[in-house]
């Protein structure tokens, strides 16, 4: 989501009053039984115990498939999707898609990932790491992890909810962020994980419905299908003859060629869903293999939606915008400012009271994504810092300590918005890019380390080192922007930075594959169960009990789904 696009939609709607959603009586009648069934869940929570770090972070490991797959969607859901994703369907088209498709990708979390992880009863990734590599690959990721979650993910989406809600309905930007902070940060102290996930069970659903109504609503506006297909097809978005329905761009595209966006999608997401403490938390926290799987699954159906939810009302959006007459007259400011798509949409389309389920819905996925960021950066810090240099500290004192994390993680996060405002946004775009930077080394360690018995720790250990050194310089340079063009700048500057991504993934793995023939490979204890090959008869039976053939079912129709989507869009 582009800072510079927020910042012109909340000028604009205080100026002009463009994109603010009047509501109305049924409207805030809902909004207030959405906040009484928060409560409700909070006090329902709160009344029980949480007396070890286990019950607090991962709510006792007791999680149904329910509730992981609908936090898994809740989580990953923020106001990039209800502002960002619209924004850029009205402009680029469906060249966004892949990042949302490739939510697939969650199902290697749960037919690869969730045995190991599992097995090894960590709590946290860079434990993982530690069990699998060594302490330091632990350190390394831990504190990436913690900067990266305060500096980007808490910040920045502490400041996009209160910008939304300042375009949105005119309240104070500050009001609103530290109102969205404060709300969210009480049930995530007070009930730790279960809150989280329990509060997802009532939020993923009414997001689904504000969206699907607006999305219903927008294509019989708009005439149907074929008719937004028409329009979009007939706007041209390059030289090359691609257009805002093409999915695969020319290999010459400077925003989106088709080998960066394709593979480049699928690296980020591969570490995203599989490696993140941010998603795989969730997972952690299932009763058996089996409920995170299928959570999994679940989570995965979900993610299939964005693209129709958000991105595809976007180019609604632009399309009866492009009409100028009727509904499109008043849509006619997506035309200069896009990310205003969303809004407008719910301004013109929506009558009483659904108009107040699009806003909780918008409440919700701020509030799931902040809640999920704040328990899993606690978390971090308790488990991997805290814990790590007082091993002898009661469970009791860790939930304390988890609680009191959270709240500087908070402050912190709320700080950094003060610096995020100064910064330029082309360096706000910049830190945006950060996850490309990161994911190739950190995918390619996890990967490997899985996969390959002779992995070696030091090659794991080195392969971090050097990745984020590398993602560390192409961001500096671009930052700079050097005005020389050579074999360097064009590498760390001109480069696409989607196809960097694949480039540096394809490195790291070959670095890694190098320094692991030349370096000890790790005793046979220490991966016991941790990759392929290694798990004993009574791990592997347990696995193979946890699976059925309707697993088997629903795994084939979402790749199914997923792979009907880009022969059609192709």
């Amino acid at each position: 989501m582009n800072l510079q696009f927020l910042q012109a939609a909340a000028a604009a709607a205080s100026a002009e009053d463009l994109n603010r959603i009047p509501l109305e009586i049924w409207d805030w009648l809902v909004i207030a039984l959405f906040f009484v069934a928060m409560i409700w869940i909070i006090v329902d929570v709160s009344k029980k115990k949480k007396n070890t770090s286990g019950d607090y972070f991962l709510s006792g490991r007791n999680a149904t498939w329910i509730a992981i797959g609908a936090s898994i969607f809740a989580s990953n859901i923020g106001s990039e999707h209800l502002i960002g994703l619209a924004g850029a369907g009205a402009t680029s088209g469906m060249a966004q898609a892949h990042w949302e498709i490739q939510g697939w990708m969650i199902l290697i979390l749960g037919w690869m990932f969730v045995p190991f992880y599992e097995r090894s009863m960590v709590y946290t990734m860079p434990e993982f790491l530690e069990k699998r590599y060594n302490k330091e690959s632990r350190g390394i990721l831990t504190y990436l992890s913690l900067i990266s979650y305060v500096l980007t993910k808490v910040s920045v989406t502490v400041l996009a909810g209160g910008l939304v809600f300042e375009s949105l309905l005119g309240i104070n930007f500050w009001v609103a962020a530290i109102g969205l902070v404060i709300l969210t940060a009480i049930y995530t102290v007070v009930g730790g994980m279960e809150s989280v996930l329990k509060t997802s069970v009532l939020q993923t659903p009414i997001l689904l419905v504000g969206s699907l109504v607006i999305l219903f609503l927008g294509l019989k506006e708009l005439g149907g299908w074929d008719n937004m297909m028409a329009i979009c097809n007939s706007v041209q978005v390059n030289e090359y003859g691609d257009t805002m329905t093409s999915l695969m761009r020319d290999a010459r595209d400077p925003a989106f060629p088709w080998y960066g966006a394709l593979f480049g999608s699928a690296i980020i997401g591969f570490w995203y869903w599989c490696t993140d403490q941010f998603i795989v938390q969730r997972v952690l926290s299932g009763k058996n293999q089996k409920e995170s799987r299928r959570g999994t699954i679940f989570g995965a159906y979900l993610k299939l939606l964005p693209v129709f939810l958000f991105l595809i009302p976007g180019m609604i959006a632009f399309a009866l915008a492009t009409r100028g007459t009727g509904v499109g007259a008043q849509l006619a400011p997506v035309l200069q400012n896009s990310d205003v798509a969303f809004p407008m949409l719910v301004k013109t389309l929506l009558p009483a009271g659904l108009k107040g389920v699009v806003i909780c819905g918008i409440l919700a996925a701020l509030m799931s994504s902040l809640a999920s960021l704040f328990n899993s950066s606690a978390m971090l810090y308790t488990i991997d810092i805290y814990k790590r240099r007082h091993p002898e500290t009661a469970e009791k004192k860790l939930v304390s300590i988890g609680r009191i994390a959270t709240v500087i993680i908070v402050v912190l996060g709320v700080l950094w918005i003060f610096v995020i405002k100064a910064m330029s946004t082309n360096l706000y775009n910049y830190l945006q890019s950060i996850q490309s930077l990161l994911a190739p080394a950190i995918a390619s360690v996890f990967l490997l380390g899985i996969c390959w018995k002779r992995t070696s720790p030091k090659a794991g250990m080195w392969t971090l080192i050097l990745g984020l050194a590398i993602g560390g310089i192409r961001l500096v340079t671009m930052i700079i922007n050097p005005e020389a063009h050579n074999a360097f700048t064009y590498i760390f500057n001109d480069m696409n930075v989607y196809a960097f991504c694949v480039w540096m993934f394809l490195f790291c793995c070959a670095f890694c594959i190098i320094v692991s023939t030349f370096t000890k490979a790790p005793e046979k204890e220490q991966i016991q169960g941790l990759v392929f090959g290694t798990a004993t008869p009574e791990q592997k039976e347990v696995t193979r009990k946890s699976w059925n053939v309707w697993d088997i079912i629903h795994t084939i129709i979402i790749l199914s789904v997923t792979v009907a989507f880009y022969i059609y869009f192709w």
